[in-house]
């Protein structure tokens, strides 16, 4: 068995990135929340693509109900940390990495320490866990770090990018002061303006916003690190099209159906975004 050596491990990167890029992915450190149904891949992706130091904040341990799309699920972790699981897999791809781990999960207080000499956030906390993401993304803005969400919704993948001088997260949203419900309805609604995985959906009643309820596939959470992996190459690289909220990009699999949506004013100044608020207000307030 040879010695890990980082150029032969990242060879076959080559040729898609120049061999001065990868030494610049080598050098640059993500931040990541969450490693759970999108976290754990986006991760794993990142680690495969020779990004060579990660923050990642997780506190949750694995149970059953992740074993349907989790990166790390399984009979062996159940019970375990999903960041010490997570942590271990990247270390397998690559053990050079240079790893900070945040094992009680992310507040206010630690966002400093988490995003400083940070060069990209992205985002895979849970859907619900929107006070936190609201902070994180705020302090991204604040500190000129450039910030990815995909989502996975259905089998396909929603992005949103938050860049230095563009449209901020909360001017997209438009969280406030809102109640939990009501910035669930937002985060939704504004992920996937396009909303093509809702034509497919075969139970309503699987999604309960009211009770952190939803239903989710292991396709749309590898099809979200495809995408944050490669906005993540472009963005750090500098090196592409990079979108900006209000620009969205929708993929879905199951629809084969490519949407390239735009809501300038966000939530809270977007007439379609106002209607379609309304609309799933109706729809899921009642639930």
């Amino acid at each position: 068995m040879s010695v890990f050596n980082y150029h032969e491990a990242f060879s076959r990167n080559l040729g898609w990135v120049t061999e001065q890029e990868q030494d610049r992915l080598r050098s640059c450190r993500v931040a990541i929340a969450g490693m759970g149904g999108v976290g754990g891949f986006h991760l794993l992706t990142l680690a495969r693509l020779g990004v060579g130091a990660f923050k990642l904040a997780d506190f949750d341990l694995y149970n059953l109900v992740n074993f349907n799309r989790q990166a790390g699920a399984g009979v062996s972790s159940l019970g375990k940390p999903k960041l010490d699981v997570m942590a271990a897999m990247a270390r397998d791809i690559n053990p050079e990495l240079d790893l900070q781990l945040f094992a009680n999960g992310l507040d206010e207080s630690l966002l400093d320490d988490f995003l400083t000499d940070v060069d990209l956030f992205v985002d895979g906390l849970d859907f619900f866990a929107l006070d936190i993401r609201q902070a994180v993304f705020a302090a991204c803005a604040a500190r000129g770090i450039p910030a990815i969400t995909v989502a996975p919704l259905g089998m396909g993948a929603a992005l949103l990018n938050f860049l230095p001088g563009h449209m901020t997260f909360e001017d997209y949203f438009g969280f406030a002061q809102n109640s939990q419900l009501e910035k669930a309805i937002r985060f939704f609604v504004g992920l996937a303006p396009a909303g093509l995985q809702m034509g497919y959906l075969v139970d309503p009643s699987q999604i309960d916003l009211a009770r952190h309820k939803g239903p989710s596939t292991v396709m749309g959470c590898m099809m979200c690190a495809g995408v944050a992996g490669t906005e993540a190459l472009k963005i750090l690289l500098g090196r592409g099209r990079v979108y900006s909220a209000p620009w969205g990009v929708h993929f879905d699999a199951f629809k084969n159906r490519l949407a390239r949506t735009w809501r300038p004013g966000g939530n809270d100044r977007n007439p379609l975004q106002q209607f379609a608020l309304s609309m799933a207000r109706r729809r899921l307030k009642g639930k």
